[in-house]
C-alpha cells in the first residue's frame, strides 16, 4: 500500500511514517557526499547537496513512486571518484557512507526507544520505532549488490577491473532487475539476512 492511502485513512500514521522516510533517505545520499567531500571530492559541495533540505535531494520519479507504492528513491549525489584520494578505499568508504548513516539513525532511534521506555506509547515513540525499522530497512536493502544499489559499489571496490566493468555494464538495467526480482520475491532471504546481521550489530550496542 502506498502512503497516499494512509493520508487519506490515518494522517497521523502518514506523517509518522512519511517524515522519518523521508529523512532517511535524505541523510542516506548526504552520507554520500560528506564522505565523498571529506576523502577529495568536491562535487557534491559545489552543487549543494551537502544539505537537509528536501528540495535538493528529492527526484520527482522517486518521490511520487514513494507516495504511490511505498518504494521511491532521492536523487543520487554525484561522486567523482577520479578526485578521491585513494580509488579503491574511496569507493568502498562513499559507496559505505549511506548503509553506515542508516545504521547509525537506527540504533540512536532505538537507543533514545530504550532510555524512553518506561513510556513507550505516543507520537514520540511511534517516530523513533517507524525511523529505527526503516533505517534497518534502507540499510539492508541498499546491501543488495546489484548495480546501482550500494552493495555493488562496495563488491567493486574489492573486485578486479574485469569484474567491475561487469557490474557497470549492467547498471543501466539495474532498478528494472530490483524491481523484478523484488516483485518475484527473490531478494527477500537476502534482505531479511542482511536485516537480522544489522539489527544483531545494533544489539550488541544496546544490551
Amino acid at each position: 500500500m502506498g502512503l497516499i492511502n494512509l493520508l487519506f485513512k490515518d494522517p497521523i500514521s502518514f506523517f509518522i511514517i512519511a517524515i522519518p522516510l523521508l529523512y532517511s533517505i535524505i541523510i542516506h545520499e548526504l552520507a554520500h557526499g560528506w564522505v565523498a567531500y571529506k576523502m577529495g571530492d568536491p562535487t557534491a559541495k559545489w552543487l549543494g547537496r551537502l544539505s537537509l533540505n528536501p528540495l535538493r535531494h528529492l527526484d520527482p520519479i522517486g518521490t511520487i513512486m514513494l507516495f504511490v507504492f511505498g518504494f521511491g528513491w532521492a536523487k543520487p549525489v554525484p561522486v567523482n571518484f577520479n578526485n578521491l584520494y585513494h580509488e579503491r578505499m574511496g569507493l568502498i568508504f562513499v559507496s559505505s557512507a549511506g548503509i553506515v548513516a542508516n545504521i547509525i539513525l537506527a540504533f540512536l532511534s532505538l537507543f533514545l526507544l530504550r532510555l524512553i521506555s518506561p513510556s513507550p506509547f505516543g507520537v514520540i515513540s511511534n517516530m523513533l520505532f517507524y525511523f529505527a525499522r526503516i533505517n534497518i530497512i534502507l540499510a539492508a536493502f541498499n546491501l543488495i549488490p546489484i548495480p546501482p544499489l550500494d552493495g555493488s559499489k562496495i563488491l567493486m571496490g574489492f573486485a578486479s577491473k574485469r569484474f567491475q566493468y561487469t557490474l557497470a555494464r549492467l547498471e543501466p538495467y539495474g532498478m528494472f532487475i530490483i524491481i523484478g526480482l523484488l516483485f518475484i520475491g527473490v531478494l527477500d532471504p537476502l534482505i531479511t539476512l542482511f536485516r537480522y546481521i544489522i539489527m544483531w550489530v545494533i544489539g550488541l550496542l544496546i544490551p
